[in-house]
């Protein structure tokens, strides 16, 4: 989340014409995350999260989006709900874009993960999946395999002004990725942005996921691959164990992995760490002046990026006979 469109009190009457949610309270910009503008909404009527799209995100993918938390929701996965129109829309528009609400979640992010927070989000991550499994709507995965190369020439010039010699450490793993991705694993939708800021817990429990705009149809050990990354690191980039071990029982007391997915885990965990490593890198390099987003560094990436160029399996994850 982050604030690139600034909303003034006109463009807010006018988007909330179309709902019932009683006088505004207040409007507050949410700093964290750096793709789309959001803002704490607090009216008559209860508080919500109004989202303004941007960027990476696509006008034609928001419906699915929007009836994907709609699904899980309907099936005991606390995330949030769109909040409708009195048309029964979930989607309009302000300042000239694309724009949401969705219900207010209560709960807090974790800044350091415990074992016991990996544990309860490798469940909360196998719900989400056996949830969206009957899911009707597909939307590719844009940034996989096929997408990371055009990413990356938009930067590729510039990728060194991080650290010398980036852009070639990138040119290589572009290469060696592209020999050995899987093609064949189990798909479904997945998250694909499970970071600790997309999680709340209560009283050290999972009480709720967030921020659904960038779920697509993938091999769901993709998105298992992503929280090895975003979960079980310490801040001097070393590979917690057993944080790893506790992510992996905790995802499997729920869903099992498959031998073929157990087996392309370091694969995934080195494209997973790829694609966070470029889209860093963009934001890193084109930050809009003025704009309220905190750029996150893109070498905490490339630091996960080495480790998993050095595990042999998923063993090295913790991950249990």
């Amino acid at each position: 989340m982050a604030v690139y469109t600034e909303v003034t009190e006109e463009d807010l009457d006018a988007f909330l014409a179309a709902y019932d949610l009683g006088a505004v309270l207040s409007l507050k910009g949410i700093a964290e995350g750096v793709e789309n503008s959001n803002y704490l909404l607090r009216t008559e009527k209860g508080t919500f999260i109004l989202t303004l799209y941007e960027k990476r995100v696509n006008e034609a993918d928001l419906p699915f989006f929007l009836n994907l938390m709609d699904h899980l929701a309907a099936r005991g996965l606390t995330c949030p709900q769109p909040i409708r129109a009195k048309n029964g829309e979930a989607l309009g528009r302000m300042a000239g874009r694309p724009a949401a609400m969705v219900s207010f979640l209560e709960g807090m992010s974790v800044r350091r993960p415990s074992v016991q927070h990996c544990g309860e989000v490798g469940a909360g991550l196998a719900r989400l999946h056996l949830a969206g499994a009957d899911f009707p709507m597909r939307r590719a995965n844009s940034l996989s395999l096929s997408g990371w190369a055009p990413l990356f020439d938009g930067a590729k010039a510039r990728a060194d002004e991080i650290t010398p010699g980036l852009a070639a450490f990138i040119t290589d793993e572009l290469a060696a990725l592209a020999k050995v991705w899987p093609q064949s694993l189990p798909q479904g939708v997945i998250h694909a942005d499970l970071f600790p800021d997309n999680v709340f817990f209560l009283d050290k429990h999972l009480s709720g996921l967030i921020d659904f705009y960038f779920a697509c149809t993938d091999a769901l050990a993709y998105d298992a691959a992503i929280c090895l990354n975003a979960w079980c690191f310490e801040p001097d980039a070393s590979f917690n164990v057993t944080k790893g071990q506790a992510f992996l029982a905790g995802y499997q007391s729920v869903r099992a992995l498959d031998a073929q997915e157990i087996a392309a885990l370091p694969v995934l965990a080195r494209g997973a760490a790829l694609r966070f490593l470029l889209t860093r890198l963009v934001d890193w390099l084109n930050v809009p002046v003025g704009a309220l987003v905190r750029p996150k560094d893109p070498m905490e990436y490339v630091k996960k990026l080495r480790f998993h160029q050095h595990v042999k399996s998923a063993a090295d994850y913790g991950l249990l006979a």
